[in-house]
C-alpha cells in the first residue's frame, strides 16, 4: 500500500504511528516490562550472581573521599548518561541503573543492576573504583582508565544513588 493512499483512508494516522515510533526510541527499557526499584528483571533475583574479580587488597580498602553533594551526583550523572567513553554507561546499565540498557541482550553476563540494594550494599567503594577504572575481565564492562580518580569517585555517588532507600 502506498504512503498517499493510507493518508487518504486514515487520516493522522501516520503522525500517531511515528509518535509510537519515537516513544519506543527514547522510552528507557520495553515499554511493556514492569520494574521496581531493586528488582533485577534480567536473571529475576536480586542481588545478581556474579563473580567478577576481587580488586587488590589496596583498592579494597579505599572509601570515597568525596561528598554525596549535589553537584559531584550532577557530575557522575553527566559521565553516566553521556560522557564517558568509549561509550556512556547508560548503554548497558539503562538509564535508570537498573541493567536494562539498550544492548543488555547482546551481553553476558548481564549489566550489573545498579538499583539492588543487595548488591550495592555489599560492594565497597574500592572495588567500584578499581572495576571502573580496569574494566572486569569476562565481561563487557570495559576499563575507564583515563577518567580522573574525582570523576570515578563522582561516578561512585550516582551509582550509589540508584539504590538508596526511600
Amino acid at each position: 500500500m502506498q504512503f498517499k493512499y493510507w493518508k487518504r483512508w486514515m487520516p493522522g494516522s501516520q503522525v500517531c504511528f511515528m509518535g509510537i515510533l519515537l516513544l519506543g526510541l527514547v522510552l528507557p527499557g520495553p515499554v511493556w516490562a514492569k520494574h521496581e526499584k531493586g528488582h533485577d528483571e534480567v536473571s529475576g533475583i536480586c542481588p545478581q550472581p556474579r563473580k567478577t574479580v576481587t580488586a587488590p587488597e589496596e583498592y579494597l580498602k579505599l572509601k570515597n573521599p568525596l561528598e554525596a553533594t549535589p553537584q559531584n551526583i550532577l557530575a557522575g550523572k553527566t559521565l553516566f548518561q553521556v560522557d564517558a567513553k568509549p561509550s556512556a554507561c547508560r548503554i548497558c546499565h539503562g538509564i535508570s541503573g537498573d541493567g536494562l540498557g539498550i544492548i543488555f541482550h547482546q551481553v553476558k553476563p548481564k549489566p550489573r543492576n545498579f538499583t539492588c540494594i543487595h548488591t550495592m550494599d555489599d560492594l565497597p567503594d574500592g572495588q567500584l573504583f578499581w572495576i571502573i577504572k580496569n574494566g572486569s575481565p569476562g565481561t563487557a564492562m570495559p576499563s575507564f582508565g583515563y577518567l580522573a580518580d574525582d570523576q570515578v569517585w563522582q561516578l561512585i555517588l550516582y551509582l550509589r544513588s540508584f539504590s538508596k532507600k526511600e
